[in-house]
């Protein structure tokens, strides 16, 4: 490693030296980042070096994919998705009735958003798996965040309204993300917040459909457990045995068919058709039975119809706009998240790729004009989308089949459901929900991350304690706090030599790992920034106070070598950080080594002018460099020269 003479090998340091990258223009390096962060997929690439004509027929093939895929549709394929479409269709009426009631909407709402936003999601969809319709999550949403505000018994009228402007918004916002290319705040939601979230969305939703099971005609509309358990409990003596023992002995059906459907996969119809079975079994009992005329709730007289439009009922007036903005906004946000995240579950299960903004464009589009059309929030559900994927369905045509067989029921059958009663909208609401509390997820995540899982409990107990928003706004809070911490105290870390290698990893992961006499080699895991300067700064005095202490005075630490290999990036605190280590550990005679500084460090130490006080000589490609470096001069300068003659120790290198 040294040599008699003493004196370092130039030539091959100088071969291994970390240069400084050239120089680019400011507007150039900016350009690369923007397009880095909003442009990632590059989703201009495919208009290179094509004529104008063509580039006008790739863009709409961009915003329209069933250009794309149109004309190469066939016969096979539309049979597939044939059988796919009229299994979820099946799921879809039953569903859509049962979640309209759940948003406090007319149930007819709910049929009519199942009818407009799948044609518009297959036009500009680039999922073959998404089943798009009313979700229970932002129905539920939909309905306590308005209800807050406006009574949807005493003004039936204006509540619609503010739920079609809601929708608009929702719509507008999700578009305007996928436009801007804004998709990131999406991941904000993490998978944890997302597990826990809808957990505690699917207990409430199942709690407050005790008043369906139990046919109470007064119950609250907050959505706290306390209060859903104060009102049901209060109320004993208005519960109605006929509807009870309706909705326990319907319930028991639809989880035994998914039980089934479960254990025998191929037999997936036979859970997927329950629902509907279970409103045309309820509606004929009923009927013959006269059970509405002994307490059983049924849903009444549906409008025979397509839709009709909404544009007029929209509401863009103070006091309600703030409102309607506010619901759209957060319901938007849930609603993407979750149909993205649906969506790419399905696109990996088949090995394709979908557009995380071209489908909040889709997304966004699709409530838009149902926002116009007497429709009311809608997305990819999971369970609709299952059914689709295991029915075997082929492209986005499977939603204009689900689409003309909800047209269908409109036109003519409607008034079958006149004797539906609540009591089994309720069951399948339960059951649907009941799917929605992944157990398993959270014990994983206990197991693997318990900061993940603290997020999950923290969104859960939010939303059954609180509200759907402050469960929303905890776990979001909890994810964001982390990803702070994860800034604000990066993970530093003491490395040492595995024997008889040059590899240099974590002591407190490698038992074997040796520390190398007078060197200290510590890992910084983050960019430097201003969040986390300061407390770096600290926390290297800490780690040079404690490889010293014990020596009275006297050290034989004579080296600090930082490895900024996983330092990405350092702004001018990051800078001012590392000249205040410098002169921290020149005043105790230790020198300061870098090793494996990234370009962007390199290009802000030139600047700085930082290079020229460190010295180029003492940075180096890997750590392993630098400690040869450190012990050539350790063992080539004689003791106490690194303290009596600096001058002449630095020269040989």
């Amino acid at each position: 490693m040294g040599n008699a003479d003493g004196v370092f090998p130039e030539a091959e340091f100088a071969a291994r030296r970390v240069p400084v990258p050239p120089s680019r223009p400011f507007l150039d390096t900016f350009r690369a980042n923007l397009k880095e962060t909003f442009f990632p997929d590059d989703p201009f690439r495919q208009f290179k070096n094509e004529s104008g004509p063509r580039r006008v027929v790739l863009g709409l093939k961009y915003f329209l994919p069933i250009l794309d895929w149109a004309p190469t549709y066939n016969l096979s394929l539309f049979k597939a998705d044939l059988i796919a479409g009229i299994t979820i269709a099946s799921l879809a009426i039953p569903q859509g009735i049962s979640y309209a009631k759940l948003a406090y909407l007319p149930p007819i709402l709910g049929l009519y958003s199942s009818f407009v936003p799948p044609l518009v999601y297959a036009m500009m969809g680039s999922s073959r798996d998404l089943a798009v319709g009313t979700v229970a999550v932002a129905s539920l949403l939909i309905g306590s965040m308005l209800s807050n505000e406006v009574s949807p018994t005493e003004q039936p009228a204006l509540y619609l309204h503010l739920a079609f402007t809601a929708t608009f918004f929702a719509g507008l916002f999700q578009a305007a993300l996928g436009l801007l290319r804004l998709g990131f705040i999406v991941d904000f939601l993490s998978h944890a917040c997302i597990v826990g979230f809808m957990a505690g969305a699917a207990t409430v939703v199942c709690l407050q459909q005790l008043k369906g099971m139990l046919g109470l005609e007064h119950f609250t509309t907050a959505t706290d457990i306390v209060s859903v358990t104060k009102s049901v409990f209060s109320q004993v003596s208005q519960w109605r045995w006929e509807s009870a023992v309706l909705g326990f002995c319907f319930l028991f059906f639809l989880l035994l068919t998914r039980f089934f459907s479960k254990k025998r996969p191929r037999f997936f119809w036979i859970s997927a058709a329950a629902p509907l079975t279970s409103v045309i079994l309820g509606s004929v009992l009923v009927y013959l039975t006269h059970a509405e005329n002994h307490g059983v709730q049924v849903i009444g007289y549906l409008k025979k119809g397509l839709n009709p439009p909404s544009v007029t009922s929209l509401t863009f007036t103070p006091p309600y706009i703030t409102v309607a903005l506010k619901t759209g906004i957060i319901t938007g946000v849930i609603a993407l998240a979750e149909g993205i995240a649906v969506g790419r579950s399905f696109a990996m299960f088949k090995n394709y790729n979908i557009d995380g903004n071209k489908e909040m464009i889709a997304i966004g589009t699709m409530n838009i004009v149902g926002s116009l059309t007497s429709c009311y929030l809608t997305t990819g559900p999971f369970s609709r989308s299952a059914v689709n994927y295991n029915a075997g369905c082929k492209t986005a045509m499977s939603n204009v089949v689900m689409s003309i067989a909800v047209m269908i029921t409109l036109l003519l059958l409607t008034p079958l459901f006149h004797y539906t009663p609540l009591v089994v909208l309720s069951a399948i609401i339960i059951a649907a929900m009941l799917g929605l509390i992944d157990y398993e997820a959270a014990f994983h995540l206990w197991h693997v991350d318990k900061v993940d899982f603290c997020v999950c409990l923290g969104a859960y107990l939010g939303v059954v304690f609180g509200s759907v928003e402050i469960g929303l706004v905890i776990a979001v809070g909890i994810s964001v706090l982390r990803v702070l911490l994860f800034i604000a105290r990066p993970r530093t870390t003491v490395l040492g030599n595995i024997p008889n290698s040059m590899a240099y990893r974590r002591v407190d992961q490698y038992p074997s790992a040796e520390s190398i006499p007078g060197v200290l080699i510590l890992q910084i895991d983050a960019p430097i920034y201003f969040a986390n300067a300061s407390y770096l700064r600290e926390r290297i005095s800490r780690w040079i106070d404690e490889e010293t202490e014990g020596f009275k005075g006297e050290t034989t630490l004579q080296y600090l070598i930082l490895d900024l290999g996983a330092v990405g990036s350092i702004d001018t605190s990051g800078i001012s950080m590392l000249e205040e280590v410098k002169k921290i550990i020149d005043r105790r005679d230790i020198k300061l080594v870098l090793a494996n500084p990234g370009s962007e460090v390199m290009k802000k130490l030139n600047s700085s002018k930082i290079l020229e006080t460190i010295g180029h000589e003492w940075i180096f490609l890997t750590v392993a460099d630098a400690v040869a470096a450190c012990n050539f001069m350790l063992h080539s300068c004689k003791p106490g020269a690194i303290q009596n003659d600096n001058t002449s120790c630095e020269n040989v290198v």
